[in-house]
């Protein structure tokens, strides 16, 4: 079995994770992978990085001035179909293609002409809209029939001039419907019946859960509580690998001045801006790619808050409950598919009152726990390597 992987980034932030944990498993079940990216670095064997420092930047500008991210990058996209052709897979597994470093055109007439059967794993709504990521933030329909007139032109991929959300519509229906024996991917129900709803609902689609290591995201001891001086406090912890208005950012400021002196929020992912809009009961660290320090703060919570306003799936929820802190999140996307009964609750996005009495409610950490025992890394990457095989199969 020979695997073929396409990711923006290589064992960095959520894709780049699960990307590297299926080439692991590939490789730990007798075959062999190789994963493409377009920015970042490996020292691994079998990873390339297909893109420039200058080429990102320029589809990044063009972006900013045309409205045609994904039609940029001519030459990193050659390289990466060189490099198909040299390992000559058996299977093709698309993950995000958005990120300012793959031509879609050159991509897909290659993978029309190629024929080897391509899985695409959707880890947003990129691949069926003319412009946006997401769009349950601004409740835009306009993907179901045809895109135009965009409302978030200004958020990523950015476009401060042109509005092509029409052009590439059409453009990505043309492509994407036109690749024989693709299969699409997605980590929950709630994108797959956004898939069955778009253009790509000629493609069979399965689910198949984002995966979490339980390995490392377990409870475990932490001095998180000491080292900020939270030893008599209940300690509410937010994570995100960027805060923006749709992750909940100023929710959580208002949320922070309904609570008691008893709390406080800590929160992680905030930039220096962000920082100082903190209120007096708030902690705000950076980012953080190591997985042990965020299972320590996990582990030290007593509650892990998520307002997020839209979510693909809500890894960060099923992290938590595994390090057996309840979860109190907004129902948007894929989040109630993250928490159980006696682990956490699910509210109605915005309602900060029914966040704020969430906190009272009888959990469980063993149920937290047994729970995200479902999401296991090995459970997903099984349904992958089955999903890898039987396409293979069909094909030969």
């Amino acid at each position: 079995m020979r695997i073929f992987e396409i990711n923006t980034v290589y064992n960095s932030g959520s894709t780049g994770r699960i990307t590297a944990d299926l080439k692991h498993a590939v490789e730990c079940a007798g075959g062999e992978c190789f994963v493409a990216y377009g920015r970042g670095g490996s020292r691994e064997n079998n990873t390339l990085c297909v893109s420039s420092r200058a080429d990102l930047y320029y589809h990044a500008l063009m972006t900013r001035l045309t409205d045609r991210t994904g039609f940029y990058s001519r030459q990193a996209t050659k390289k990466l179909i060189r490099k198909i052709q040299e390992f000559s897979p058996d299977l093709i597994h698309l993950h995000n293609l958005h990120g300012y470093y793959c031509h879609l055109e050159v991509l897909f007439q290659f993978l029309r002409e190629y024929g080897r059967p391509v899985v695409w794993t959707l880890h947003d709504c990129w691949a069926f809209t003319g412009h946006c990521a997401s769009f349950d933030f601004c409740g835009c329909e306009k993907w179901k029939t045809g895109c135009f007139s965009c409302p978030q032109k200004l958020d990523y991929p950015a476009s401060d001039c042109f509005d092509a959300s029409g052009r590439n519509f059409n453009d990505k229906k043309r492509l994407f419907t036109a690749v024989e024996n693709l299969t699409v991917v997605t980590p929950s129900e709630w994108l797959a019946g956004l898939v069955k709803s778009s253009f790509l609902n000629r493609h069979k689609v399965r689910v198949i859960h984002n995966g979490i290591d339980l390995s490392v995201f377990t409870p475990r001891e932490s001095d998180c509580r000491s080292r900020f001086g939270l030893q008599n406090k209940k300690i509410l912890l937010s994570v995100a690998n960027v805060w923006t208005e749709k992750k909940g950012f100023s929710d959580l400021l208002r949320l922070s001045g309904m609570l008691s002196g008893d709390y406080r929020i800590l929160v992680v992912g905030l930039d220096e801006k962000q920082k100082k809009k903190l209120t007096p009961n708030m902690i705000g660290l950076s980012r953080t790619e190591s997985i042990d320090e965020l299972a320590e703060l996990y582990s030290a919570a007593d509650f892990f808050v998520n307002p997020t306003k839209e979510e693909a799936f809500g890894m960060v929820n099923v992290e938590a409950l595994a390090c057996g802190t309840p979860v109190i999140t907004y129902a948007s996307g894929g989040t109630p598919e993250t928490v159980a009964p006696g682990c956490g609750r699910v509210v109605r996005r915005g309602d900060l009152n029914a966040m704020l009495e969430a906190l009272n409610g009888d959990y469980s950490p063993e149920k937290c726990t047994t729970f995200a025992s479902f999401f296991q890394k090995e459970r997903s990457v099984e349904k992958y390597i089955g999903l890898y095989q039987e396409k293979i199969t069909v094909t030969e």
